[in-house]
């Protein structure tokens, strides 16, 4: 195995020569397209295992639960070894062998991986929006509970803190609105029933504390290999503008968080982004362009991003362009929208004068798919047809009891199991509410016992006169005019550090 490069395919009579990929280009993006059953997931996976044996760290979301092979070796014991051996040989992978992979397994719904939450704030309302499909108004709305909260000093960790905000200011939208502009009551009602639907598909347990720590994802394993994080997406994908929301979450956190390194030797972090077309589907236009801006900065970070979709048209042109490295598995032209598709597709490559581009991604079969890499200075490579080399794990899945091995051996077992729920937002709201009322309670007390002397002239008979009349100017505050003033009191002044949010948070603010 050559230091510089990992081996994707190539070889034999009717193949160009080997086709490799160069670490040192390995930031420049990719995109593995093709249609369902033409070998997209193995593609996937023979990648994941070549950058971990080069000590880079892999991210993946395993869809249909085939990738968590990746912890378990091969064996020649399996039904397709004679053909596995047979590619190897046709391709002169001459050091092919059965290998396991360090893999830790990550589940949002703590099922089959471990535990994996970040925090309200942290998602940032951009991103929440989205993922509820707020309307215009509705997003200014929870933008104005965001910056109050940081005003405050309030923490927002899970939902339960987002909804007591929107509570409040829903109870004070009358005074708030003077300074942040209209709150309707009906927009907040409008995302409060989001939350709840949110809160349906299991988001609840996705929001909270202990947030992901991203260093116990770029991680390298003791024998130097890169740590390969498996998301299992299986249940996540009947979810699936939750999933698209949650990978371009990790994808902005990345950006945030890893420090500029320019054009390493090989990738920090290599993040794979299965099932591409979700992230774009329905999007805004400056949902778009905001993605185009992270793959584009990203790079500097030393991530490689690869979208994983059926058709290369899923993905917008503008970051299109942006994927040097590409394989392309084969694609069927049923209709004139998929015959368009696959011309668009065919125009990409750089030409080869040995076969017409446009016939072979019709043609190739599956395992086998029409190849371009970035070459020295990083130009694109000709187009070649190439037999994608055998993966050195597991074909398939591995049972519960093997999962269960490897999570009970993980580096990061126990970390993230148990869940935080500390001071935040909701219990600061609720104790102002406590308060507000307790020093109203003895104002009601002494109104009540004023009253009938406080409203007016009245008779006396012990004393034969009338009374002066005598006029109450005080009046007791309500709870949500106490809970005004007490804001009002410290707007201006922070209570606490200012929350910081992911890169989303930032370079969407409007």
């Amino acid at each position: 195995m050559e230091s510089d490069r990992i081996f994707v395919g190539g070889g034999g009579a009717d193949y160009a020569e080997p086709q490799s990929l160069l670490l040192q280009y390995g930031n420049r993006h990719g995109l593995i397209a093709g249609a369902t059953g033409t070998g997209k997931t193995v593609t996937l996976q023979i990648l994941a295992e070549s950058f971990s044996a080069q000590g880079v760290p892999v991210f993946l979301s395993d869809v249909k639960g085939d990738l968590s092979g990746l912890g378990v070796a091969g064996s020649p014991a399996a039904p397709l070894h004679p053909k596995l051996v047979e590619r190897a040989a046709t391709i002169k992978f001459d050091d092919y062998g059965y290998e396991a992979f360090p893999v830790v397994f990550w589940d949002m719904f703590a099922k089959s991986g471990h535990p994996i939450r970040t925090t309200i704030s942290e998602m940032g309302p951009l991103l929440l929006s989205r993922l509820m499909e707020l309307t215009e108004a509705q997003e200014g709305i929870l933008n104005i509970a965001f910056r109050i909260a940081d005003e405050q000093g309030m923490l927002l960790l899970d939902l339960k803190d987002l909804r007591a905000m929107l509570v409040w200011l829903g109870e004070n939208s009358a005074d708030i609105s003077l300074r942040y502009g209209n709150i309707a009551t009906a927009s907040v009602g409008a995302i409060q029933r989001r939350l709840v639907v949110l809160e349906n598909q299991g988001a609840a347990q996705f929001f909270g504390e202990p947030a992901l720590n991203l260093l116990d994802m770029i991680a390298i394993a003791p024998d130097g290999r890169g740590r390969i994080n498996v998301l299992a997406a299986d249940q996540l994908m009947a979810s699936p503008r939750l999933y698209a929301t949650f990978l371009l979450w990790l994808l902005s956190e990345l950006f945030e968080q890893l420090p500029e390194v320019g054009d390493p030797d090989k990738p920090k972090f290599v993040f794979f982004f299965d099932e591409a077309h979700l992230l774009f589907d329905d999007a805004s236009k400056a949902l778009l362009d905001k993605v185009e801006q992270v793959a584009r900065l990203i790079r500097s970070k030393g991530v490689g991003v690869f979208f994983v979709t059926q058709n290369p048209d899923d993905v917008p042109s503008d970051i299109l362009g942006q994927l040097g490295n590409r394989i392309q598995h084969a694609l069927r032209a049923y209709t004139p929208r998929d015959q368009k598709a696959l011309r668009a597709a065919a125009e990409t490559f750089r030409p080869n004068p040995n076969f017409d581009t446009e016939t072979a991604i019709r043609e190739v079969g599956t395992g086998e798919a029409v190849v371009s890499l970035l070459e020295r200075k990083g130009v694109p490579s000709v187009v070649q047809r190439t037999l994608i080399r055998p993966p050195s794990s597991r074909l398939g899945p591995i049972s519960d009891a093997e999962r269960a091995s490897l999570m009970a051996a993980s580096p990061i077992a126990g970390l993230y199991e148990s869940a935080i729920d500390r001071d935040s937002a909701f219990e600061e709201l609720s104790r102002r509410a406590a308060k507000a009322q307790a020093e109203q309670a003895p104002e009601d007390t002494a109104v009540e016992a004023d009253r009938e002397f406080s409203t007016g002239r009245r008779y006396n008979p012990d004393a034969g006169t009338q009374p002066k009349t005598t006029t109450r100017t005080r009046r007791s505050d309500t709870p949500t005019e106490a809970f005004t003033k007490s804001l009002s009191r410290s707007v201006g002044t922070k209570l606490g550090t200012a929350i910081v949010r992911g890169v989303l948070g930032s370079l969407f603010r409007r």
